[in-house]
């Protein structure tokens, strides 16, 4: 069965077809420049996959940056709500792709719900039914199941704008979100190491003070989640998590914030519980391709 998904980022989509196995078969990157030439190009590559595969996409999956709405009964559904990214805001994203392709079933969720649906499918959460997925990279977002379901409620989860204390030595006046002087996006994000450091993060030293400040803001922001959603665990990727050395530092400041208040045997190191996206940088289009597969499912199960 021939699968589509669509990564939907701020600076890049990624499509790809692949199947239920979560084998990519073939992808392709394409710039997040103006939604017309961006979605055009999309689309593009799934039809053109249709004609050199002789087979017919089944479904196609979208994970898209947001905040989105998914309410199926709102007049905004499937579109982009009010986004910081210039000239995408209230851009509707499912309704091209269901245009283009009238008889398939389209899934739509968060980009980051999306990565976690993946990684709960086939990496680091297949045995979790209870879980985070955070980002953090060009911006910062959050998602995951409760109870095995995903993380949705009146909107979707906004964990990088939760609000958070500066510290005191944090050479920035002001995080870098429009919306928020101190959110977690605004002061974690990839664009915020920049604007503090003057150089992009992953131009900086492993033992750079950068790295124990991220660390920082970005435990503050996983004990807030711990305590109120009591994850098995906290899956973390996007680009600012290819650095490897933030993962020890970041549990041992949850470790000294939490001061033992929450007793598991698993939060004893939290090695397995502070973890890398399994999928690594492929969770957010296997979790596409995860979306557009559940909603071929639950189309099949209304047709019964």
């Amino acid at each position: 069965m021939l699968l589509g998904g669509i990564e939907g980022g701020g600076t890049k989509f990624v499509c790809a077809v692949g199947d239920e196995s979560g084998r990519i078969h073939q992808w392709v990157r394409i710039p997040t420049i103006d939604p017309a030439h961006t979605l055009d190009a999309a689309i593009t590559f799934f039809k053109k996959q249709e004609v050199l595969r002789n087979e017919r996409l089944a479904a196609i999956g979208i994970g898209s940056f947001g905040p989105v709405d998914l309410d199926p009964a709102s007049e905004h559904y499937g579109h982009i709500m009010r986004t910081p990214k210039e000239g995408w805001a209230f851009t509707d994203v499912v309704g091209p792709v269901q245009k283009a392709f009238p008889d398939l079933a389209v899934g739509f969720d968060t980009d980051v719900n999306a990565a976690a649906l993946g990684e709960h499918r086939w990496g680091a959460a297949q045995d979790w039914d209870t879980f985070i997925y955070l980002t953090v990279g060009t911006g910062i977002g959050g998602g995951g199941m409760l109870a095995g379901r995903m993380l949705h409620g009146l909107l979707h989860p906004e964990m990088g704008h939760v609000l958070l204390p500066m510290r005191e030595d944090d050479p920035l006046e002001r995080g870098v979100c429009p919306f928020h002087p101190n959110c977690l996006e605004g002061l974690a994000c990839g664009p915020a190491i920049q604007a503090r450091w003057g150089a992009p993060g992953e131009t900086l030293a492993p033992d750079h003070p950068a790295w124990d400040l991220e660390a920082h803001y970005l435990a503050l922001a996983l004990v807030d989640f711990m305590v109120t959603l009591s994850p098995q665990g906290v899956i973390l990727g996007g680009s600012v998590m290819h650095q490897r050395q933030l993962f020890p530092l970041i549990r041992q400041k949850v470790r000294a914030l939490l001061n033992d208040y929450l007793v598991h045997p698993r939060l004893e190191t939290l090695e397995d519980y502070i973890v890398p996206a399994g999928l690594g940088d492929d969770a957010g289009v296997l979790g596409s391709i995860a979306l557009g597969q559940a909603a071929l499912d639950a189309e099949r199960e209304r047709g019964r």
